[in-house]
């Protein structure tokens, strides 16, 4: 990371670190290392269900409030506006941590996927590159984004393996177009079926992970192969029950937080989970990055032992589970109907 200011300062070494710290982001108090080596704020913006006329001011506004992680997807629509909220928020491209994903109507087609999330953005590459799905869905079905079977299944692509995607991923990365690639929505069987071939390990996997879906065994299991767990929707969904939960809030209240979401959010980054909470609104967007932080800085083994254990207690609940009609082999997943 590049701080011009310290030449135009003119400071010597030790008032250029106490200049630093005065002034650094909120974000880079956490960073965490992936398996290529290079480092990702922990606490980034989610911008799934972004509305086109609100989204480029959330992103402006958390890049001045400190963020440097912004979360994206072709599949969400709106890329274009997250584009003109990098460049409204004045911060240089090189200091945004910005992540995109493959969408499943282009699994054969990857390159022409990324160059347009890469013309949406506005920018010459990517830090990290997804597949947002270990689904191919058919390219010329009913449909651009969802193609759809008869019985309201996702049209799948059945002839396609996997295994190329993973192969069209690695190519962009050798191409330069991206720094890191990593899968989403990968239960442990869907990875076992890339890394024998890998030549490329996957930096990260994004998951639904929160407080009633923890996926512990899986944490265990990147672990394992050094991979990173990122959590979208780490507060559950809209009007969601976690926010009211018992043990959560009471957690919240002994350690003297502002709110039951710190405590949710601060959870996991605890786990060395990032954290991808989605806002628009100002005040809940500062307030999930310092929140967050606090909540890390407070939380105690005991708390993380009685928060890993409320969804084993009868609590556990999806709510991310779209229509696929095939097996995932994710734990507490509906059975497949084709």
């Amino acid at each position: 990371m590049a701080w011009p200011f310290y030449e135009e300062a003119g400071l010597q070494s030790l008032d250029r670190i106490n200049h630093l710290l005065s002034h650094r982001p909120l974000w880079t108090s956490h960073l965490i290392t992936l398996n290529n080596g290079q480092t990702i704020p922990a606490i980034g913006l989610g911008t799934w269900q972004s509305k086109t006329n609100e989204v480029a001011r959330a992103v402006e506004h958390a890049l001045k409030a400190g963020y440097r992680h912004i979360d994206c997807a072709w599949a969400y629509g709106n890329e274009k506006e997250v584009g003109e909220g990098l460049r409204a928020s004045g911060v240089p491209r090189e200091e945004v941590f910005i992540t995109s994903k493959l969408w499943g109507t282009y699994h054969r087609r990857a390159e022409e996927c990324l160059d347009q999330t890469l013309a949406n953005l506005g920018t010459t590459y990517l830090d990290l590159y997804l597949v947002h799905w270990p689904i191919a869905m058919n390219p010329n079905g009913n449909h651009p984004v969802m193609p759809m079977r008869p019985n309201g299944n996702r049209d799948i692509d059945e002839s396609w393996d996997l295994i190329d995607t993973w192969k069209a991923m690695e190519a962009m990365v050798k191409k330069g177009k991206v720094k890191a690639i990593g899968a989403s929505n990968f239960s442990q069987t869907v990875l076992e079926r890339i890394l024998p071939t890998a030549e490329i390990i996957p930096a990260v996997n994004q998951l639904e992970i929160h407080l009633y879906n923890p996926q512990l065994e899986l944490l265990d299991y990147l672990k394992s192969k050094k991979i990173v767990p990122q959590a979208y929707s780490p507060l559950g969904s809209t009007n969601s029950p976690l926010l009211t939960d018992e043990s959560a809030t009471e957690i919240a209240k002994k350690r003297g937080l502002k709110s039951t979401s710190d405590v949710l959010l601060g959870y996991l980054l605890a786990k060395d989970i990032i954290v991808l909470p989605k806002s628009v609104t100002p005040s809940r967007i500062e307030s999930n990055l310092t929140g967050t932080l606090e909540a890390y800085n407070v939380l105690t083994p005991e708390d993380i032992k009685i928060l890993d254990g409320v969804a084993a207690g009868g609590k556990q609940k999806r709510f991310i589970m779209p229509p696929w009609g095939i097996d995932l082999s994710f734990d507490n997943w509906p059975a497949s109907t084709k």
